[in-house]
């Protein structure tokens, strides 16, 4: 349809301004023609529909080439070549949407894939935690392999537990599975390898590990399984490191808190400077008032990983237990400032600041552990409520010790 006249006012006398108006409602509007860019879009979608790949791939080509700006024609020129395993490929068409406010979500996490099968894995890994800031946008099929992958590229940089946290939110969904199994048993097991590049002799050690993992994380939880494959860990490498803290885990999934210090100090005499065991004796001892030995336990993690939050925030703890308020205040300090959206740590401050009289403090770390309270009890609503995503944060911490609020 022809655009209406536009009369620029002082140009044109009002008497031709309305004959030329007239003439506008009268005469027939003329056909637009499809310009070059309108015709070869719509041969690339026929094309697609069709399922004429190549030919559709050529027209895409064409037409982004023609209109830069045409997002649609990159996600599927993306989409067409991921199909055809043609990653670097799809990739670039990919990047052209990281910036667009109807793909970023999703193209982050296709650009990321395509990074991890061509090993660019730094790369990788950085575009899943943009996909995480921007909501795990997707399809289900994209989020199920996005949090797999992303989850590999998380253990393969030493990040344990959220990985763990990661991969264990499919179990429920995709149950006994050999992939996530094999997931599962690395980030257990602490192993910083790709499944492709775990060596044949840790294949085994892994497996068990995983399988145990796996069965205690199903829904609704298998421990009988689980409890079967980790002696079985247990007694075939029981002197290898992690391995004990693998079972001390699993027991504390099933509350057996007594069985499971039994392991995490078994895990010590193998490996004496074991973070995770570490903290995990330090708060079991705060827990039964046992501060001497709990001060022992977080010190050493502390002198092994400087910049363990959690390690600080249970010195913290030992000393408020102990009555020493300056000591205490300096350790919360400091975990606050490696993990500053920790309820827990906020909390402790708040009741440590209160104790020194140092009351406007004490009230802003209250306030702040409200708030944080609040967004996780919120979060935690939306995702049972909506079977959500898991909560991994765009960026980590500086320390994987995951969160707690008490």
């Amino acid at each position: 349809m022809m655009a209406p006249f536009h009369i620029a006012a002082g140009f044109r006398s009002p008497h031709l301004s309305i004959l030329l108006l007239a003439l506008s409602m009268v005469l027939p509007s003329a056909a637009v023609p499809p310009t070059r860019f309108d015709t070869i879009a719509g041969q690339a979608d026929a094309a697609r529909t069709a399922n004429h790949v190549p030919d559709a791939i050529r027209l895409y080509r064409e037409a982004t080439r023609l209109k830069p700006a045409w997002s649609d024609g990159w996600w599927y020129l993306g989409s067409l070549f991921y199909d055809l395993d043609r990653f670097s490929e799809a990739a670039a068409a990919f990047r052209h949407l990281l910036d667009d406010p109807r793909y970023r979500g999703s193209a982050h996490a296709f650009v990321g894939l395509c990074e991890y099968e061509t090993g660019q894995y730094d790369d990788a890994l950085a575009q899943f935690r943009a996909w995480a800031g921007a909501g795990w946008a997707g399809t289900p099929e994209l989020r199920t392999v996005g949090y797999y992958h992303f989850s590999l590229l998380l253990t393969r940089e030493g990040k344990f537990t959220q990985s763990l946290a990661l991969i264990t939110w499919l179990v429920p969904r995709l149950g006994d599975n050999a992939e996530l199994t094999e997931a599962m048993g690395l980030a257990s097991l602490r192993i910083r390898y790709l499944p492709e590049n775990c060596p044949p002799e840790l294949r085994e050690r892994v497996w068990l590990s995983g399988k145990a993992a796996l069965y205690a994380q199903m829904a609704p939880r298998q421990f009988e399984p689980a409890d079967e494959f980790a002696a079985r860990l247990v007694a075939r490498y029981g002197g290898q490191p992690e391995v004990h803290a693998v079972r001390a885990m699993l027991y504390e999934i099933e509350d057996k808190k007594a069985e499971a210090e039994v392991e995490y100090r078994e895990e010590l005499k193998i490996s004496p400077d074991h973070v995770p065991a570490l903290v995990a004796l330090a708060e079991m001892d705060l827990d039964k008032g046992e501060t001497a030995e709990a001060r022992v336990f977080a010190q050493k993690a502390i002198d092994a990983e400087t910049n363990h939050a959690e390690a600080h925030h249970l010195l913290g703890r030992v000393f408020l237990a102990n009555r020493d308020l300056a000591a205490s205040v300096k350790e919360l300090e400091t975990a606050r400032q490696l993990a500053p959206k920790s309820a827990g740590v906020r909390a402790h401050l708040a009741m440590v600041y209160g104790r020194l009289g140092r009351i406007q403090e004490a009230k802003a770390e209250s306030a702040a552990y409200i708030e944080l309270k609040n967004k996780a009890d919120a979060a935690a609503a939306l995702r049972i409520k909506s079977q959500g995503q898991p909560a991994i944060p765009a960026q980590d911490s500086s320390s994987e010790t995951l969160e707690k609020t008490n």
